[in-house]
């Protein structure tokens, strides 16, 4: 990747994990029952050779109920981003919320800014980037997601089913 020309803005589509890049399994955090959605994968790297960055934003309150470690979350993103390489494609960045106020560990029990629909994964990430939210994209399966999307002054694109790639490319124009 080139460096960045002065003029150009840094623009983002940001993903929510379970039940839009993958079949929604309560509690995912093994890449073993991980199933993509169709077209998923190709979803990615159209939004990465449009020149988006593509980031996950997802609420793990598994973490917070001691169902799994925060490492596995991790290891999962570092899963997917292994098979996304296999066509080209990458996701950029991870940002988690392993909080819950009904969590049953005590260092994650709580609200937070952080759980969707508040925005905080999506403002970590527009800090740590610079990103251009009027030019940037929310595409999730909840109203959530959607509420997240709104807040955040994102452009919310709602995924239901069949193909995501086909869904992006509707409204995310080359």
């Amino acid at each position: 990747m080139g460096a960045k020309r002065s003029d150009e803005v840094t623009k983002a589509v940001f993903f929510d994990r379970d039940g839009t890049l993958n079949v929604d399994v309560h509690y995912l955090h093994r890449p073993e029952d991980f199933i993509w959605i169709p077209e998923a994968k190709e979803a990615i790297k159209y939004v990465n050779d449009l020149g988006y960055l593509a980031i996950l934003v997802t609420n793990q309150s598994g973490v917070a109920r001691g169902y799994y470690p925060e490492e596995d979350v991790r290891k999962v993103y570092d899963w997917m981003n292994a098979e996304l390489d296999k066509i080209g494609a990458h996701l950029d960045a991870l940002y988690f919320c392993p909080h819950h106020p009904a969590g049953k560990v005590p260092q994650y029990t709580k609200a937070c800014a952080c759980r969707k629909p508040q925005t905080g994964m999506v403002d970590k990430a527009c800090s740590d980037y610079g990103i251009d939210r009027s030019q940037s994209f929310f595409v999730g399966d909840s109203d959530g997601d959607m509420e997240c999307a709104q807040r955040a002054g994102l452009t919310g694109i709602r995924y239901a089913a069949g193909s995501l790639l086909a869904r992006l490319q509707d409204i995310i124009c080359k």
